[in-house]
């Protein structure tokens, strides 16, 4: 790569914050990503999930089930330039079922925006989250979200955020008017108000207007004199902005919003801009930094299809991690050492997608139709690199496959295949139950509902899934095979990234087969609750 491409590179890269936006289920993860491009001025009228018929669905809930759920189930990459600035927002699915997705994502960001609900406070996927990103060394942003409805104190939320996660919550906006009375937030490094008015339903940005101390003493009274006295608490007891400690995973700033509204959106994106990092080198597998500034290289963290039923194509998202990516160059595949041609790049905007000629360090490419990809395969030219892999969690529940029409096998297996590749579920197989019957395996049982809903609608296709008696998964050996399968309540499959797994009725049959096979080789896998 030639030292302008370089600087070219290092320059896009510091314009860009790459982050995602995750929380437990149902605090509003999706209606704030909606929010956010509805400040960045890329859509006009935002669309919520309420449950009600005839109501629109937001952006990035695209898939049938979404909308019909009202949950998020894949994530969802958006793409939009705001105030000079390029953010790449990833949208998560927050039920537990959908683990590694979320994980998947993780692996691909420089930074998170944590939700919590101003009513629910610590709950367990939050907490869960929170230690996945000190994990992973991903700075986290915390939004206290749905402030316009009842809900905890605001000082009994900090101690909570700071007693169940370790990190110091430092916030940078705290709320007039108590939970359910949400009438601005006062910002605390200047002393003002920001006072809020509602629209119609949220779907349009919200007025706000910037109120001197004395102005918002005058409007609102004791509301505000209560938010400066909290305030003054925060700050005896060292809760003030320390950007160090949030990049170094000690602290994580605050802010008081309501997503379904538009309160306190634009400020969450100021405070990305101004405090979120920029990315940077990436560790290679062997933990070497891979410089922005090298040649192009990235990794891919999801696979997903069914996007467009005109065109039934496939589309891997990329991470850029180095260097500037090309539509049209041809990369090296570190997995095959093949090359790979990039004429078909897309840039994704939700379900909307556009032809993109180039992306730099942080940006988020949708190769279509790249069947030789899977999750956690890099890509690179000239200088090789290999990033770590992303491992696939122990699953849980397990069940047999079967088309309910033999005469369209060719889809139940070309379908099978399809979801095994985006990840949607694990797919084991052995010879004892043949290619006609694979087990699916999954971390929770939705995935299970997902998979079936697809292989009917997408794949045309439609699948019976009969449940298996097994809760646990130790990777083992081909060596070992023979003798685990000769054992009571004991079954082993091979996965499609290569390793063999015995599964067990429950630990009390884990436990009486390592003492009947001392020697063999039954390793725990990456477990949803210790990511």
């Amino acid at each position: 790569m030639s030292a302008r491409a370089g600087t070219l590179a290092v320059t896009e890269a510091a314009r860009r914050r790459t982050f995602a936006v995750i929380s437990h289920p149902d605090a509003g993860k999706s209606t704030l990503t909606e929010a956010l491009a509805l400040h960045a001025r890329v859509i006009n009228e935002a669309g919520h999930i309420h449950g009600k018929a005839g109501r629109k669905s937001t952006v990035s809930d695209w898939m049938d089930i979404e909308k019909a759920r009202g949950i998020s189930i894949s994530s969802a990459a958006l793409q939009f330039e705001y105030e000079g600035s390029v953010i790449n927002l990833v949208d998560t699915p927050g039920h537990a079922d959908f683990s590694e997705d979320t994980y998947r994502v993780l692996a691909a960001v420089d930074s998170a925006v944590m939700l919590v609900d101003a009513a629910k406070g610590m709950e367990p996927q939050t907490l869960k989250l929170f230690e996945v990103c000190r994990h992973r060394r991903i700075p986290v942003l915390t939004v206290i979200n749905k402030w316009d409805r009842p809900g905890h104190e605001a000082l009994q939320l900090m101690d909570e955020v700071f007693l169940k996660t370790g990190l110091k919550p430092t916030p940078l906006t705290w709320p007039v008017g108590i939970a359910g009375d949400f009438r601005g937030v006062l910002d605390r490094r200047n002393g003002t108000m920001i006072q809020f008015t509602r629209t119609a339903g949220g779907a349009t940005l919200a007025a706000q207007a910037v109120l001197s101390a004395d102005e918002a003493l005058a409007a609102h009274g004791d509301a505000w004199t209560t938010a400066v006295e909290e305030s003054e608490l925060l700050s005896a007891d060292e809760a003030d902005l320390d950007v160090e400690a949030y990049l170094d995973h000690r602290a994580t700033p605050v802010l008081f919003g309501s997503a379904v509204l538009n309160f306190g959106v634009s400020q969450l994106l100021d405070t990305l801009l101004e405090l979120a990092p920029a990315p940077g080198p990436r560790p290679d597998v062997a933990g070497e930094p891979r410089e922005v500034d090298a040649p192009f290289s990235g990794f891919v963290f999801k696979i997903q299809a069914g996007m467009d039923s005109a065109h039934r194509d496939r589309l891997a998202y990329i991470r850029v991690c180095s260097g500037v990516f090309e539509r049209g160059s041809v990369v090296t595949h570190a997995a095959s050492k093949k090359p790979f041609a990039t004429k078909y790049a897309q840039q994704v905007f939700g379900q909307s997608r556009e032809t993109v000629d180039l992306a730099y360090p942080g940006d988020v490419v949708g190769l279509v139709n790249a069947s030789m990809l899977r999750v956690g395969d890099s890509l690179y030219v000239d200088s090789a690199v290999t990033f770590p892999p992303i491992p696939s969690f122990a699953p849980e529940h397990f069940a047999v496959a079967r088309a309910n029409d033999s005469g369209r096998y060719k889809q139940f297996r070309r379908g099978i295949e399809q979801l095994e590749q985006e990840g949607v579920v694990q797919v084991l197989r052995s010879d004892r139950r043949g290619d006609q019957a694979p087990v699916l395996a999954a971390v929770g049982p939705m995935q299970f509902e997902v998979a079936t809903h697809r292989m009917k609608g997408e794949m045309g296709a439609e699948v019976t899934l009969d449940r298996l008696p097994y809760s646990v998964a130790r990777r083992t050996t081909r060596d070992w095979v023979t003798q685990l399968d000769s054992q009571s309540g004991v079954e082993c499959f091979l996965r499609g990234d290569g390793e063999w797994l015995a599964l067990f009725a429950d630990q009390w049959r884990l436990g009486r087969t390592q003492r009947d096979l001392p020697e063999a080789v039954l390793e725990p896998l990456v477990a949803a609750t210790d990511a």
